[in-house]
């Protein structure tokens, strides 16, 4: 679910704080694409939000996350907004920073890849 090894190597290249940063920065417009689509999902915006998501989530080592956004994204671009799943990507989201978060406390060596 997250890409443990890309989250450290991030972490190792800004540093603590950046990483901080980074995090917070991440969670605050992500959050922001996530509400747009909880409370008022536009499928003519759905390939331009889920390649957004895509993107950040990827930095950040969403990793499962990242692949639903990317799956969406091409459904949106060949025209077929109505079968992006938004739930799902709504869904992975949740338990995606739930485990990122929970992760991110531990020390690296502790932390198993299958969280």
């Amino acid at each position: 679910m997250i890409d443990w090894q890309r989250v450290d190597e991030l972490r190792q290249e800004i540093g603590n704080e950046g990483f901080a940063e980074v995090v917070e920065l991440f969670l605050d417009e992500v959050e922001e694409v996530m509400m747009r689509l909880r409370s008022a999902p536009q499928p003519a915006t759905y390939e331009e939000d889920l390649h957004f998501l895509k993107g950040s989530a990827w930095n950040l080592g969403f990793a499962d996350f990242g692949a639903l956004c990317q799956d969406g994204e091409r459904k949106a671009a060949h025209g077929n907004a109505s079968a992006v799943d938004i739930g799902a990507v709504l869904v992975s989201y949740g338990e995606s920073k739930l485990a990122f978060l929970q992760g991110i406390s531990q020390a690296p060596p502790d932390r198993s890849d299958a969280a």
